[in-house]
């Protein structure tokens, strides 16, 4: 580092431009005194050497004096050490300590630090008036005790003027010694306890577009004066201090807009399918800037079923943040083709593979059914999901694992099992069961054992306190990686609530579909939507025999709604029009808009299926009747 000569600011008798910074009050930052600095961590570098103050002259230039050489030295070492020390904070926090335990007591024995509020990032220009915030003082300077952390102060004059040209100044600097006292007073107990002389510093803290705040040095009485050369370390120690502020800022600027990134393209809340209940966390790593890909989705689909996914982007980066927003949409929009799951992760490995090679994720699909109580999962490298059991026996369901998602020419396999009523399936990313010091199946392990003390302790636990419950596992400490859990507890559909057909597409079709529907809606002791429901069972399934070349399916659920779901062949799906006075038809899907509480239609990979759902009234909704000795509705 080269020192080159620093002569105080020109102090000419010329009026100066006003210029008004505004100050906040806020929090402090040197040591006491009569306590030791708090201990640098164990890998810092050794204290910054002191600075010789003692019998030397109040004031002396660079000359040729051998006398200086010793000084001068002195300084750089100095420096050399406080620099490489302020330039190891990673956060704004950590910096500011690094600069105290750098400047106290080598350099000065109390300073402030004044930062601006909000710091600014990029590549903004500081434009007065600029608002800034203090750190309150520990001893020697007492706070006053009406001293707010809120309160704000206005500098005017040339102080102002100096902060924002990035020039260190003497307290004692004309122009400026009614400014510092305003800016010393709210940490002070009086006017009287103002420093005198060359024993204070401001030195702004500029950065590499503006400026960050600034730094008040102070020297007790008992101690040299400031000299000239020490303008030039206080401008020193606050140039790096303000590129460590500078960086720390972006860094967390850029940490929070990944985090944001992250969290805006997960689900904002979780459906709320009949026949199943969900809960979900998601936790980012300890390190925040760790962005990663971890997500979870509950896609709802046709026939009351729930697409239960989660799944992992390998990396931390903004990148794997953005390729996971493209997969998850990938998913969605698969699901809403209602494919099997192993033909969802087949198509979403050649997505993967579209977005390049060195992209890869690992994903669990699963299908709840809850009027078959069935589940269909396939698994593309991903931990295995557990399923905690009615009885309370915790099991690793067993997944042909598969490759990742990426990797490209591999086959992946669906398996098909039973999900009983009152289960609950947990789908988890690795970041639960996977840290340094347990590898994977050993985490899956004790998150197995944990779901299963958990369940004799409390039967059947709700959900929500069975996710915190799996969390607990974590135990104190960082975490290494990103948490995404997805808690699914099947009710299921009673059987007796469902009623189901297969029909031939003929002109007669309509006819019976009306007289099924009566029988069910008569058994259901919902007489009083027999009108409505029989005129829109009607219109859909009419429409349906017009394009369908194989039977069609009609199916009515009885559960909160009175859902009615006619399935065909045809992928054409059917839009509403507006009929004219003159047509025999195009009026069905209008009066089953106007009849319905809300209905659609669902593109499916073997046909589709136009839906519609009535509200039951609420003197039958708890109604539930004995099925048939048979089973036939």
């Amino acid at each position: 580092m080269r020192v080159t000569e620093s002569r105080a600011p020109h102090e000419g008798a010329g009026s100066q431009p006003a210029a008004v910074v505004e100050l906040r009050a806020a929090h402090v930052a040197p040591p006491s005194p009569s306590s030791p600095p708090a201990p640098a961590p164990a890998a810092s570098a050794q204290p910054a050497p002191a600075l010789p103050d003692a019998e030397r002259p109040a004031e002396h230039g660079r000359g040729g004096a051998a006398g200086d050489i010793e000084p001068q030295t002195d300084r750089l070492r100095y420096l050399d050490t406080a620099t490489r020390r302020i330039a190891r904070g990673m956060d704004l926090d950590e910096t500011l300590r690094e600069l105290r335990l750098a400047a106290v007591p080598a350099f000065a024995d109390t300073i402030l630090v004044y930062l601006c509020d909000p710091l600014s990032v990029g590549d903004e220009k500081s434009a007065p008036p600029v608002t800034l915030r203090l750190h309150l003082p520990e001893p020697p300077l007492k706070p006053r005790p009406d001293a707010a952390d809120t309160e704000r102060l206005t500098v005017p004059g040339r102080l102002a003027e100096l902060l924002l040209a990035g020039r260190p100044v003497f307290g004692d600097t004309q122009g400026i010694g009614s400014a510092v006292a305003e800016l010393l007073e709210p940490v002070l107990s009086g006017a009287g306890s103002l420093p005198d002389g060359r024993r204070l510093i401001v030195a702004p803290l500029r950065g590499r577009h503006r400026v960050m705040g600034t730094v008040v040095l102070l020297r007790h009485p008992d101690r040299p004066a400031f000299i000239g050369d020490d303008l030039l370390v206080a401008s020193q120690l606050a140039t790096h201090t303000a590129l460590g502020i500078d960086k720390a800022v972006l860094y967390g600027r850029e940490a929070s807009v990944a985090d944001a990134l992250q969290r805006a393209m997960l689900p904002s809340s979780l459906p709320e399918p009949t026949g199943v209940r969900l809960a979900s966390r998601y936790l980012p790593a300890s390190e925040t800037a760790r962005v990663g890909g971890d997500w979870y989705d509950a896609i709802p689909l046709p026939g009351n079923r729930v697409a239960l996914v989660v799944g992992d982007v390998m990396g931390h980066s903004m990148t794997s943040a953005a390729i996971m927003g493209q997969l998850r949409t990938t998913v969605q929009t698969l699901a809403g083709l209602d494919l099997p799951p192993d033909e969802v992760l087949h198509h979403l490995d050649e997505q993967a593979q579209r977005l390049g090679s060195e992209h890869m994720a690992t994903c669990l699909y699963a299908i709840y059914d809850p009027v078959s109580r069935r589940l269909l999962v396939a698994n593309a490298g991903h931990p295995p999901p557990v399923l905690l059991h009615p009885d309370g026996r915790a099991e690793v369901l067993w997944v042909p694992p598969g490759a990742p998602i990426g990797v490209g020419g591999v086959a992946f396999e669906a398996v098909e099992m039973a999900a009983p009523a009152g289960a609950t399936l947990l789908l988890y990313t690795d970041g639960l069961v996977e840290s340094r010091d347990r590898d994977v199946w050993t985490g899956v392990e004790l998150l197995r054992a944990r779901l299963h003390a958990a369940a004799h302790v409390l039967a059947a636990p709700p959900l929500e306190e069975l996710c915190d419950e799996v969390l607990d596992i974590l135990g104190p400490g960082t975490r290494d990686d990103d948490i995404a859990l997805l808690a699914a507890r099947f009710d299921g559909i009673p059987s007796h609530d469902v009623a189901y057909w297969f029909l031939d597409p003929r002109p007669q079709t309509a006819g019976r579909a009306r007289r099924l529907t009566a029988r069910s809606l008569h058994r259901w002791g919902l007489e009083s939507m027999l009108e409505s429901t029989e005129l829109m069972v009607s219109e859909v399934v009419t429409n349906a025999v017009r394009y369908a070349t194989r039977p069609i399916t009609l199916r009515l659920l009885r559960t909160d709604v009175l859902r009615c779901e006619v399935g065909d062949d045809s992928q054409k799906v059917p839009r509403m029009r507006q009929a004219q006075p003159g047509d025999e038809g195009g009026r069905g899907l209008f009066l089953v808009d106007r009849l319905a509480w809300r209905w659609g239609a669902t593109r499916l990979s073997t046909g589709k299926v136009v839906w519609f759902e009535q509200q039951i009234p609420e003197r039958y909704r708890e109604k539930r009747l004995v099925p048939q000795p048979d089973g036939r509705p």
